[in-house]
């Protein structure tokens, strides 16, 4: 089922009918290479993408050309579905690992709409955790020291990563390059490279050939000042 990673274990949760109204939804399903740009700002969008596999992300790049990546995607999220009511984005959207995507036209997303109140409510419930994870993004970049950026990223990463069963709670897969950890946490590549040295070399964590492995989460925490409560989770803090 290409929809069982969304809403997985969340505090809002679809019924089967609704899963299957959203599978019947999908037009089609693509395959995409990594580093592949798949919505331009300002794009006119008549359809929305529902991540199946990899990862992607939300970017904006300053007059430099230097990328600031403010969201990153998961199996199971809705890449772009605030464009349904905008109809055109503020920022780009691009794989950073290879990637499978769902396509869901908007028009199937009205009828959703005019015909399913309650999963409508649904639909706006991933977008407003879409919103909540903007806001812990800010918190990061804008009060975090580098160790505290890199640290509540991680931490982030791995709890929703385990919701759709894609970490054990000490290792997962990441095929992040260190350049994008610094234009998420908005730091220097040789700044990031510091600090996941420090992160190693105090047994905390590793992130070495596209794994982390987390070694103590108590502390990662801590020093990420990370709580899980904006993500809705069922088991979250």
């Amino acid at each position: 089922m290409l929809t069982e990673k969304f809403l997985r274990d969340r505090t809002v949760s679809l019924e089967p009918a609704e899963r299957a109204t959203i599978e019947g939804a999908i037009s089609e399903v693509l395959t995409l290479g990594a580093r592949h740009i798949i919505v331009r700002e300002g794009e006119r969008l008549d359809r929305s993408l529902l991540l199946i596999d990899g990862l992607m992300c939300r970017y904006i790049d300053n007059r430099q050309g230097h990328r600031q990546l403010v969201a990153m995607q998961v199996p199971g999220d809705f890449v772009d579905l605030h464009g349904f009511p905008l109809t055109k984005l503020d920022h780009d959207v691009a794989t950073l690992t290879g990637a499978t995507v769902a396509v869901i036209p908007h028009v199937a997303l009205d009828r959703i709409v005019a015909e399913q109140p309650q999963l409508c409510r649904k639909l706006w419930f991933s977008t407003l955790l879409d919103a909540a994870m903007h806001r812990a993004w800010l918190f990061r970049v804008g009060r975090l020291d580098a160790m505290g950026r890199v640290a509540h990223f991680l931490c982030e990463t791995e709890a929703r990563l385990r919701a759709v069963g894609l970490s054990n709670g000490h290792r997962f897969a990441l095929g992040l390059t260190q350049i994008d950890l610094a234009e998420i946490c908005g730091l220097t590549n040789i700044h990031v490279n510091r600090v996941l040295r420090q992160l190693r070399e105090k047994r905390i964590c590793i992130f070495r050939s596209s794994v982390v492995e987390i070694l103590d989460a108590d502390a990662l925490a801590r020093r990420g000042e990370f709580s899980s409560h904006y993500l809705y989770l069922t088991g979250g803090d």
